[in-house]
């Protein structure tokens, strides 16, 4: 079932799911109930299946204590995707809390709200330093706003600065992750077809979903790479870079379909290009550019030959 067909009855469907569950993760939040922070994943894995998304998870997310996962942002759908594997909270920009259903979502999610005000970047760093040292998991967007999803925008550095904050005396672990929409059908998506998905600049929303629905099931690929924290980087600007190569690179294979052998590409090729190590710390030259896809054949290339010589 495809076309509009498919959006007129999985529409309602969605809709009526997630009201059945708003007071079920309302009473589990008012009563500081441990189900608060396991329940929105149900929820999420479940509109998942009902929009179509196959979500393929490569790696391993945290989930033995406090962390920060860092991923690229094309759309509002990526909530979905992301929270159907982590058990965690996001961080959004404060214009999400006034959103039409999905701002009331967010909240029930124990989003942290930030706003795009300099004077108040100390103030929201504490609050997201309390949360992690009351042992929750956190999602950021350093892109800062979402995209076309054909590309991973730059990090902004000082989305980073809760990195300095040691949770229980030890440092924050960092995961970058990858996410990209690769398949629509089982079919490849190709360039025309991904802004469906990717939803930024000034799209309406409503209708936004509303063609997503139509298209058909789509397969999503999230690569979680290997945790880092800011004791393995000479400072939280060379950490911000690092999660940023590792998170282009895994998008780059995604969407070229080699996902699957992204963890150990990317890890040998930004081994092979930098960071170097100085003084125990990790760096990374700030004027690199994100891992060029000719840079990860170059490095599968070198392993393929080793495996024929073994």
């Amino acid at each position: 079932m495809t076309g509009w067909l498919r959006a007129v009855v999985l529409l309602p469907v969605y809709l009526a799911v997630t009201a059945a569950l708003i007071p079920v993760q309302a009473a589990l939040v008012a009563l500081k109930l441990p189900g608060a922070v396991r329940f929105p994943r149900f929820y999420h894995r479940l509109t998942c299946r009902l929009i179509g998304f196959d979500v393929d998870v490569v790696g391993t997310p945290v989930r033995d204590r406090p962390a920060l996962f860092v991923s690229n942002h094309s759309s509002y759908l990526d909530i979905s995707v992301l929270g159907s594997v982590i058990d965690g909270s996001f961080i959004a920009k404060s214009e999400v809390a006034d959103w039409p259903l999905y701002g009331l979502l967010a909240k029930l999610q124990r989003t942290v709200f930030v706003k795009r005000q300099r004077s108040r970047t100390a103030e929201q760093a504490d609050e997201v330093a309390k949360r992690l040292e009351a042992g929750d998991r956190l999602i950021l967007f350093p892109e800062g706003t979402s995209n076309d999803g054909q590309r991973v925008l730059p990090f902004r550095t000082a989305f980073f600065s809760v990195a300095d904050r040691r949770p229980g005396g030890r440092p924050l672990v960092v995961q970058p992750v990858s996410l990209a929409y690769t398949h629509v059908r089982g079919m490849p998506m190709g360039r025309k077809l991904r802004p469906a998905y990717a939803w930024y600049g000034d799209m309406d929303l409503a209708g936004h979903l509303w063609n997503a629905l139509t298209l058909g099931p789509a397969r999503v690929e999230l690569v979680f790479h290997p945790p880092v924290t800011i004791d393995d980087f000479k400072d939280r600007k060379a950490l911000a870079r690092y999660c940023e190569q590792a998170v282009a690179g895994g998008v780059a294979l995604a969407l070229q379909g080699r996902s699957t052998a992204a963890l150990a590409l990317i890890g040998q090729a930004l081994a092979q290009r930098g960071p170097a190590v100085e003084g125990g710390a990790l760096q990374v030259a700030e004027e690199d550019e994100p891992l060029d896809p000719q840079e990860i054949d170059a490095v599968e290339g070198d392993a393929t030959h080793e495996d024929a010589r073994a």
